[in-house]
């Protein structure tokens, strides 16, 4: 017998996504189902949602890229989880087979999905795409643990190597900004400089470990952060924005000698950014990430770890969270700048 689930879909891109009932289809060997939880909302999805990542080649088709859950069924040559195992449901690939696509059917015709997706009940995801969580582990923050957390903290753990006494400029602390802002704090890094054009995220970013706030609506990021560096510029910058001029005062906020600047956020297709290369020679570096650096056998325990020990304190980062029906609120809400990371809850 088929099962059926309710969906969050993409029909046409900068239009509100429609509510549906899908059919899962049978699984392709290294396939799986996740009754899903929860799942996050990333702004990503946002860009994606816009049309604002270039020409959507896949409408219609389904969302989401982080989430936790509960596995119903395996299909063939699945080992690495069973059903009735907590997962961790996330973009960034880790261990086993990787089936990229799956097409359901819905009254309305195909409705096409990547290999993970998650603003819906029921998900055919693959093997690669889950991971097994702690006992201890709560379903809820599990969810940061799909691509906020392992971003923002492998950023700061992996990319970064944060030490303790150095300086951070964090611009943009949406879900992994203030995640990069935790995982800074639990280094011990002694200047973490939170940039936001939001008083609120500036407010919620304190809170969480920031110990300098710029309002870049008000004042030059780049000059506050002379100022607070004492004319030095600081060890390290994060750009989790999504922002190409913040891109750009981001790696020029770094000090010469080593600073480095990375690139966490995702612009809209189309925009460049301009560096002067008398800052590379002069000893500052810009570098990308994918996902942090994070691997998910090997870092998604350890982020869970570090929560359930008190060190790091995911709850804290969920500032709303909606039921499925509000899904578009959701998306409204973040590029409204009025969350810091929202959640979709399934129940």
């Amino acid at each position: 017998m088929s099962r059926t689930t309710e969906a969050a879909v993409l029909y046409q891109t900068g239009q509100p996504l429609r509510l549906i009932e899908l059919t899962l289809p049978a699984l392709k060997p290294g396939q799986l189902i996740v009754e899903v939880a929860y799942s996050g909302v990333c702004g990503s999805q946002l860009l994606e949602a816009r049309g604002r990542r270039g020409l959507d080649r896949f409408l219609p088709h389904t969302m989401g890229h982080e989430g936790s859950g509960t596995v119903v069924e395996v299909g063939e040559g699945v080992t690495k989880v069973r059903p009735g195992d907590r997962v961790v449901l996330s973009w960034i690939r880790g261990s086993g087979a990787e089936v990229p696509s799956t097409v359901y059917t819905s009254a309305d015709g195909p409705v096409n999905s990547g290999a993970i997706t998650t603003f819906q009940r029921l998900t055919v995801t693959c093997e690669n795409r889950v991971t097994p969580l702690l006992e201890r582990m709560p379903l809820r923050e599990a969810a940061l643990l799909g691509c906020a957390v392992p971003t923002g903290c492998g950023v700061i753990l992996n990319t970064l190597k944060v030490e303790p006494g150095s300086s951070v400029a964090i611009f943009g602390v949406g879900g992994i900004g203030l995640t990069a802002v935790l995982a800074a704090d639990m280094t011990g890094a002694a200047k973490i400089i939170a940039v936001d054009l939001k008083v609120h995220k500036l407010e919620q970013a304190q809170r969480l470990g920031a110990t300098h706030l710029i309002n870049a609506a008000q004042d030059d990021p780049f000059q506050r952060i002379l100022e607070i560096t004492d004319g030095m510029g600081v060890d390290y910058s994060v750009e989790a924005a999504g922002n190409s001029g913040a891109m750009m005062t981001a790696f020029r906020s770094v000090r010469d000698n080593s600073g480095v600047c990375v690139l966490a956020g995702n612009v809209a297709a189309g925009q460049k950014i301009c560096i002067d290369p008398f800052d590379l020679i002069r000893g500052k570096r810009i570098v990308g990430t994918w996902g942090g650096e994070s691997i998910p056998e090997r870092d998604f325990t350890r982020y869970a770890e570090l929560f359930i020990s008190g060190k790091l304190h995911l709850e804290r980062l969920i500032t709303h969270t909606y039921p499925l029906r509000d899904v578009n609120r959701a998306l409204d809400d973040l590029e409204d700048g009025k969350v810091g990371r929202a959640l979709i809850e399934m129940r």
